[in-house]
């Protein structure tokens, strides 16, 4: 039994509450379930189990059915005449007692949602309408407004205060990542009215872009007269402490901060060789893909707290101003996701910048401690931090003890080029080999990802070496074993 199942069984256990449902669906799907979808994103959201009965027996969903389920709950839920605000959730597949059920994992939205045009709020005794109850629904419409702050209207700001190029570029990435996807066919007000970009003050009735829309799509200009402590400061500090060796302070839109974030990340960190399956995946990316969206998604930006993402000798540190839902270091174990800004959230995963609530922690996790040989840290506050340790490969301001070549060298190489590739590079190269051939031996075939990942990391350790160093882009270079290569090779046997 897996950990997945032992979780699920956990859930079921517990019984049906104000965030947990369960629902039969042998061979199609009720209509209530888009009413319990409903009361979630309204209320504090919740998992909905799709396949156990009421009383908690795992009764499973029909194979042949599941396609056709999954693909109408996507469409219901996508649908504004439907569900309005659209939602975007996933559906996940778990195997539970040897059968098949659908987990739906709703987070708490910031919007107040409407299922087939009735308002429903969530309560012990499960879902209930609360459509005319007047009192009931300006209470849900004051909190909603008053707990997320990504919410905020800018009566002043509209569609020409946003960048249609980025709105371009994200429509464009949507469709990259979802076939089909519903912004390809909308204008651009279309589509910031579907992400919930743009709305009505329920208390002035004034319309205007949100902080959110300001934030992910305004031009520079707006963002700092709305936010004007709006800030990433990206810093490297290994060599001069007091103040840093390298920087960039980002005070732009959230799309190319991302990007901004990333690109500083895989300039100043290595990425080991890592193979997952008998695929070769980058642990750096996916570790600080989920850092970066993280640092942006879940900060509190009416806090002029600035966001901070510093490489020191061995760790990364992140520092970002939150409204902290508890204290202390979480337990990935027991961890329960709480979206800070839904708006902001849903976005980035719709551009796949982000993975779904929850899941991308638990990814950070995972390639974590394969990363740095730790598990990263997060710690909940006021301030919301990380600590990700990694390889540091730069070499020791100490002296080196005589003979010991092969810790040496595996210090250098190691964190990007594993010994058993290594081994098989310094058997080859006995005889000068161009990269082509090299490459062919490896069974490479992109030239960045061979440069970046095998042949730089082994020049830069001393294990090979140019024939013609003075011509590093000639046409006839090639490249051979080095001494140090070669007593590499000798004290590896």
């Amino acid at each position: 039994m897996n950990a997945n199942e032992n979780q699920i069984l956990d859930l079921i256990r517990q019984g049906e509450g104000i965030s947990t449902e369960f629902k039969t669906c042998r061979n199609q799907i009720s209509r209530d379930v888009y009413e319990t979808v409903c009361a979630f994103l309204n209320r504090h959201g919740g998992t909905i189990l799709l396949g156990v009965h009421d009383s908690g027996e795992v009764t499973g969903i029909d194979p042949d059915s599941m396609a056709q389920i999954k693909k109408d709950f996507v469409n219901t839920i996508n649908n504004p005449q439907k569900m309005n605000p659209p939602a975007y959730l996933s559906v996940e597949e778990a195997a539970v007692n040897g059968k098949t059920i659908l987990r739906i994992y709703v987070p708490e939205s910031s919007q107040v949602h409407r299922c087939n045009g009735r308002i429903y709020d969530r309560n012990q005794d499960g879902d209930f309408d609360i459509t005319d109850h007047t009192r009931m629904v300006a209470g849900l419409y004051q909190r909603k407004q008053a707990t997320y702050t990504e919410n905020k209207v800018y009566p002043f700001a509209g569609l020409k205060d946003l960048r249609s190029d980025l709105i371009d570029r994200c429509r464009k990435l949507a469709g990259v990542w979802t076939e089909g996807h519903p912004w390809l066919q909308m204008d651009d007000m279309e589509l910031i009215q579907s992400a919930q970009l743009y709305q009505t003050d329920p208390e002035t009735g004034k319309s205007g872009v949100t902080l959110a829309g300001i934030l992910l799509l305004g031009n520079d200009r707006l963002i700092l007269s709305a936010v004007p402590h709006h800030r990433t400061d990206l810093i490297l500090r290994k060599v001069d402490l007091d103040r840093y060796d390298d920087r960039d302070l980002v005070r732009t839109n959230l799309i190319e901060n991302y990007d901004r974030i990333i690109a500083f990340v895989q300039k100043h960190l290595p990425d080991p060789f890592y193979l997952e399956g008998i695929e070769r995946i980058s642990i750096r990316d996916a570790i600080f893909r989920e850092v970066a969206s993280n640092i942006l998604i879940h900060r509190e930006y009416t806090n002029a707290f600035p966001a901070k993402l510093i490489i020191e000798r061995g760790r990364v540190r992140t520092e970002n101003g939150n409204k902290p839902h508890g204290f202390g270091v979480l337990n990935p174990n027991t961890f329960t996701p709480y979206p800070k800004n839904p708006v902001l959230g849903a976005f980035f995963r719709e551009i796949h910048r982000a993975d779904e609530l929850g899941s991308g922690m638990r990814k950070m996790m995972k390639y974590g401690k394969a990363y740095g040989g730790v598990d990263p840290e997060l710690v909940e506050g006021d301030v919301f931090r990380m600590i990700v340790k990694y390889p540091d490969t730069m070499p020791s301001l100490a002296p080196q003890v005589a003979g010991e070549v092969t810790a040496q060298v595996t210090a250098q190489v190691t964190a990007q080029v594993t010994a058993q590739v290594t081994a098989q590079v310094v058997a080859y190269c006995r005889e000068p080999k161009s990269a082509k051939e090299i490459m062919a031996e490896l069974r490479l075939k992109h030239w960045k990802n061979f440069q970046t990942n095998y042949l730089g990391p082994l020049l830069n350790a001393g294990i090979l070496e140019r024939t013609i160093p003075d011509k590093p882009n000639s046409r006839l270079q090639k490249y051979r074993i080095t001494d140090k290569g070669l007593s590499w090779q000798q004290e590896q046997k």
